[in-house]
């Protein structure tokens, strides 16, 4: 394995982390997308600027680094429309989920652990568990 090879995963996580410090720093909340979503969809008065801005910064990042760096992307980028349409409702599917877990994966796996808590430990072993079943099923019995 080439070493420089783990230098943008090391740097994506250690951007994450960054991230969701500082959330919890000048925000007093934790990064959970999916729950920084649901505000979205049930706003309250004075609690929705951020989460615009938040879930706003996600999408343009990410629209960004497409056009800067496809490449980063790897085989997945070139998805076809109806391809894209599954991983886009694969994604709704997940946040309705872990809302209705009262829990989401950002929130458990990177703040969650991050501090110790035994249930989002838990949380975060149980959702990789049945997404590596799920690609176990899909790519090996259907």
């Amino acid at each position: 394995m080439d070493m420089s090879s783990l230098i943008p995963p090391l740097v994506g996580g250690a951007l994450i982390g960054l991230s969701a410090s500082l959330m919890l720093l000048f925000n007093g909340r934790v990064a959970g997308i999916s729950g920084i979503v649901g505000g979205l969809l049930t706003p309250v008065r004075g609690d929705t600027a951020w989460r615009v801005l938040f879930f706003s910064g996600l999408l343009i990042g990410g629209v960004l680094l497409r056009l800067v760096r496809p490449e980063s992307f790897g085989a997945s980028a070139e998805v076809s429309a109806g391809g894209l349409a599954l991983v886009a409702g694969a994604g709704v599917l997940v946040g309705i989920g872990s809302r209705l877990g009262n829990g989401c994966t950002s929130g458990h796996g990177v703040c969650g652990i991050s501090r110790g808590s035994m249930r989002s430990i838990a949380a975060t072993m149980t959702f990789m568990a049945t997404g590596m079943l799920t690609v176990f099923v899909v790519r090996h019995l259907l």
